[in-house]
């Protein structure tokens, strides 16, 4: 609902005489205007309020301009300047930061070009995998930074969340969306809901309910000198910013699904994993996602009713109806299976997980478990730090292993595949790994990757910023190590990634056919 005639404001803010002759470009939503002038961009909160929304007064919008620079400062502090004042003068006229009387308020940034927004760089194909992992980086440090908030989420927030859907389905839903399948949506999210509840309400008391982003989706992240930078956070209702640090990033995974990008989003989940070892809340992300993507087809069909445009309200109908199917299929993931891939250092192991991992299971793919992230984790050193040779030794190995069996039963009695990633040269250790899939009573597939030694020394030699500290001497003295015998599919690993990968697919395939979930990667 409008509460206040904004419009005077409004020209003034587009009119290039108030940037010093600058043409002036509008951004709008739903809830406010971006105004882009120069190296500026200014935003004004529109004068509205809904039901999860209140810029009802100028007083109001002033707080929460404030609560925006203050909060997105946390993780893009070059990018907002501050709050600005938009007064007017005796004689009428407006002025920006004068001295009169205040008539409204600010968000005041420094602009970027549009083509940094990693949701246009998206939609042409340009958007790079090589930054998924240092975007996961930036997500935990800034998850593991954030103040917590139990006073929200768990199972609450989440039947907030989700009676907020079924509302929103109810009432602008009903011209676009099936009433079916919207049903079918809420019942199956609340029976989930009540599975997941104790679950929800020990991490909220154990501290992974913080102020999170609230938005995180990839309109929401730029580039900028050369690093994936969160803005935009909400600061508007805490019911949606303070949330289980999962919930906040499936917003990202969900996102990055839906517009068939299923390595990047595989590459985030599993680099926010080795940045945090949170592994105790896998099993709540089908839930999570879903609840993603149902808020996506609400909004959808609500922007679609108030568009006056028949094609574009047509178009956000389509996508409405989109999200709800997507919503549906996530609430019933496939079951769990565990696969190993072994071989020695350069045999192209990590290579082969990390291609393999998105068709594995349910979305956003296997987690990937990689003996060499675990081993630094356990010698308490940065992933790219070189290890001595005391982080080698067969005590520090066991540990590697053991805490990889461990790691690998946590997470598939959650309910997710599971791919590790490790040498397995030891007949007792690949015996471990097998028990692991035996004991939770899911299937196991082991692949074993045969390799030249040149062709791994090649290999190590040309690995920059890996965790890996293998060499040619590591490939050596492995080369020199009895393997015993090896039951596991074994595949020629001299040839090109891409061949190996195949090769993969097809005897994964044959063991388990229901297990992968081919979904075609548009990214190049």
């Amino acid at each position: 609902m409008i509460t206040e005639d904004q419009a005077p404001v409004i020209d003034f803010l587009a009119a290039p005489s108030t940037h010093g002759g600058a043409p002036t470009k509008r951004i709008e939503t739903h809830a406010s205007i971006v105004f882009l002038a120069g190296a500026r961009a200014y935003k004004l909160k529109r004068a509205v309020r809904f039901d999860y929304l209140d810029f009802s007064t100028s007083e109001r919008r002033h707080a929460l301009c404030e609560a925006e620079v203050r909060l997105n400062r946390r993780t893009a502090p070059t990018l907002y300047r501050g709050v600005l004042a938009v007064t007017r003068q005796d004689d009428g006229w407006y002025a920006l930061g004068g001295k009169d009387r205040p008539v409204d308020w600010l968000v005041e940034m420094n602009r970027f070009p549009q083509e940094a927004l990693f949701d246009r760089q998206a939609s042409v194909g340009a958007l790079g995998i090589e930054l998924m992992a240092p975007l996961a980086a930036a997500i935990a440090d800034f998850h593991k930074s954030a103040e917590h908030r139990s006073d929200h989420g768990g199972k609450a927030g989440m039947s907030w969340v989700i009676e907020g859907n079924a509302a929103g389905f109810a009432e602008f839903g009903r011209s676009c969306l099936d009433r079916s399948a919207a049903y079918r949506v809420t019942e199956e999210s609340r029976r989930e809901l009540d599975r997941r509840a104790e679950m929800l309400e020990r991490r909220r008391q154990s501290g992974f309910v913080r102020q999170c982003h609230g938005d995180l989706h990839l309109r929401n992240i730029v580039l900028l000198d050369g690093r994936p930078t969160l803005f935009d956070a909400v600061e508007f209702n805490d019911e949606i910013s303070c949330t289980d640090v999962f919930y906040d990033l499936a917003f990202l995974l969900m996102d990055l699904w839906r517009r068939r990008l299923p390595r990047h989003a595989n590459t985030v989940w599993n680099r926010y994993l080795v940045e945090t070892a949170d592994f105790d809340g896998v099993s709540l992300v089908p839930l999570f996602l879903s609840c993603r993507a149902a808020v996506r087809a609400k909004t959808s069909a609500t922007a679609a009713q108030l568009q006056e445009d028949l094609q574009r309200r047509s178009e956000l109908e389509a996508l409405a109806r989109e999200y709800l199917a997507m919503a549906e299929r996530l609430l019933h993931p496939p079951p769990p299976c565990l696969l190993a891939v072994g071989g020695l250092s350069g045999s192209g192991k990590s290579t082969l997980a990390l291609g393999l991992a998105p068709s594995v299971g349910a979305v956003p793919g296997a987690a990937v478990l990689r003996s060499d992230d675990t081993r630094k984790r356990l010698c308490n050193v940065p992933l790219l730090q070189r290890l001595g040779p005391e982080g080698y030794s067969s005590h520090v190995s066991e540990r590697v292993y053991s805490s990889l069996a461990e790691q690998a039963a946590l997470v598939l009695g959650a309910g997710h595949s599971v791919l590790v990633d490790a040498v397995y040269a030891r007949a007792s250790d690949r015996r471990v790994i097998e028990e692991v899939a035996e004991a939770i009573s899911v299937p196991f597939v082991g692949l074993w990757l045969d390799a030249p030694e040149r062709v791994m020394i090649d290999r190590t030699a040309q690995r920059r910023n890996d965790s890996s500290d293998a060499d040619a001497s590591v490939v050596r003295i492995q080369r020199a190590q009895d393997t015993g015998e090896i039951r596991w599919c074994r595949l020629d690993a001299s040839v090109s990634a891409a061949a190996v990968l195949g090769s993969a697919i097809e005897r994964v395939r044959e063991r388990l056919p229901d297990v992968l979930n081919i979904v075609t990667d548009e990214a190049h």
